[in-house]
């Protein structure tokens, strides 16, 4: 801790210190990702066609690639029940190489590399450990979940990444104000107003909010991090004004950091979701877009909003509608449903592709199946990492795991209001990459404890622990390989990967 007379502040260390080391283990990483992501991604297929709900998106983004205006205009064509972005990311990678299953995933893989990049460095930072960040850039890489959505076309992987980059910014915004804090610290004005310093334009805070904007403009769920991402930067900035003894840091922060937080964090994203509608909104024939004076009436209480803004309202209402009316007690079913609270174990997991045949590995019978599950060596202890996280922030403040359990949350609670309405396991995308990085820091606190004693067996112990468990969630990892990449496995061979009764 750094001190002054009669008060002690945070030492001013942010991140990891080697950085050349950390560069290097970075792109070694990055490089086993691209390995992972990118093999033989063009299979598996439908018979040359997309497979499970690829064969909504896919075709949609090609229809905005090819339109001509960069919008779905004919909702005829498909369920057009998602914002654009997620489209123009598909759309993007068939361009660059057509209507295939390389242009169909390729930008799902680029993505998904990135992802696994972030988580590392996100990690590296929390932890102050490159070492640490090392390990959560191998449990991202071999985690099914992240893998398979990495090499489909669809939109959840897209909403992960800009998520993911959310929060690394605002992990990344932290260290930067609390390195600004303890500057004016350091210099002796802490105390010049009773609130605190001024911190500045805060970049990080900015682009943390065109991320979030961005996930919103993939998939609506994104809005649930908007909330929970603007309450964790607050709540770092109460803590950091507290940390530095401002004397007054709750009124501090509603005077000098509401605002400027609400503008980056909540009126950002509503901008780039309204600005990723400018194609729609400048096209001459855009679904819906004249329906003003027709299904809309043009008097009434909202008469004063523009015409176009109202009839962007009444095409999201009626896709909040279409949502809304998928429920089970409308009959609404599905073979591979699943209610959220067996997605942190991964216990009802999602088939993508199967298909059976003597000519699927050479005469003999045999399985081609490609399943979303997760991990079990990672996912089967969500729990554990869940306890653990929670005795951390009661017993030793430990904000590294409020703020994952914060994007862990995001990902999941809000889902428990309205459990009538059908959902499926591939929602649990971006709870993935929090996962990951709660077990990191459990896996940076078991080598700490080993550090910390002047014993060498419990060093020895604490590292074999670390290392056993880096090697079971590899190994379990490659044994899945063939569910998660629809390999040729014979039929016995697909009984051995059915684990669980739920699993089939």
């Amino acid at each position: 801790m750094g001190t002054s007379p009669g008060r002690a502040v945070p030492t001013p260390i942010f991140g990891a210190s080697d950085r050349l080391r950390g560069t290097i283990v970075g792109v070694v990483i990055t490089l086993i990702a691209v390995a992972t992501r990118l093999w033989d991604l063009t299979h598996p297929t439908d018979g040359g066609t997309p497979v499970f709900d690829e064969k909504h998106y896919v075709p949609q983004g090609w229809q905005v690639l090819t339109g001509g205006d960069w919008i779905e205009d004919n909702p005829g064509y498909g369920l057009v029940v998602h914002p654009p972005v997620g489209k123009w990311m598909l759309a993007v990678g068939e361009w660059m190489f057509g209507y295939g299953p390389m242009g169909w995933r390729v930008m799902s893989a680029v993505s998904g590399i990135v992802i696994v990049l972030a988580v590392y460095l996100t990690v590296r930072r929390l932890a102050r450990s490159t070492l640490v960040g090392a390990l959560a850039g191998v449990f991202a890489i071999c985690d099914g979940v992240l893998f398979v959505q990495s090499r489909m076309g669809m939109l959840d992987i897209f909403q992960a990444l800009f998520v993911v980059l959310a929060f690394a910014a605002i992990i990344a915004d932290r260290d930067q104000m609390r390195a600004r804090m303890h500057r004016v610290w350091s210099q002796g004005r802490i105390d010049d107003t009773p609130f605190g310093p001024r911190l500045g334009f805060r970049w990080y805070r900015f682009t943390a909010g065109v991320m979030l904007g961005l996930a919103c403009g993939t998939k609506w769920s994104g809005l649930y991090f908007v909330v929970f991402f603007t309450l964790l930067s607050l709540g770092f900035d109460v803590a950091a004004r507290r940390a530095y003894h401002v004397k007054r840091p709750w009124v501090g922060v509603l005077r000098r950091d509401l605002i400027p937080s609400g503008v980056s964090l909540a009126l950002m994203p509503i901008a780039i979701y309204l600005a990723s509608f400018a194609t729609w909104f400048a096209s001459e024939t855009s679904v819906y877009r004249y329906v003003v004076g027709s299904e809309v009436g043009t008097g009434g209480t909202f008469a004063w909003v523009p015409a176009a803004f109202r009839s962007l309202w009444y095409y999201e209402s009626g896709i909040l509608e279409f949502h809304a009316g998928l429920t089970n007690s409308a009959g609404n079913h599905h073979p591979w449903e699943s209610k959220p609270w067996t997605w942190p174990m991964s216990l009802r997991p999602m088939l993508y592709a199967i298909d059976y045949g003597p000519d699927q590995c050479g005469g003999g019978d045999c399985v081609r199946a490609q399943m979303l599950i997760g991990t079990p060596a990672l996912w089967w202890l969500a729990f554990p990492m869940i306890a653990w996280a929670i005795w951390r922030i009661v017993s030793r403040r430990d904000w590294r795991y409020a703020a994952v359990l914060v994007g862990y949350a995001a990902a999941i609670v809000p889902w428990f209001g309205d459990l009538d309405r059908q959902m499926y396991f591939f929602y649990a995308t971006v709870m993935a990459p929090f996962l990951v990085m709660g077990l990191a820091l459990c896996c940076g606190d078991v080598l700490a404890w080993g550090a910390r004693s002047r014993r060498s067996d419990r060093k020895t112990i604490a590292v074999l622990s670390v290392a056993v468990f880096a090697a079971l969630v590899i190994a379990n990892f490659v044994w899945l390989w063939p569910i998660l990449t629809g390999a040729p496995i014979s039929n016995v061979e697909w009984g051995r990967q059915m684990w669980l009764p739920s699993w089939s």
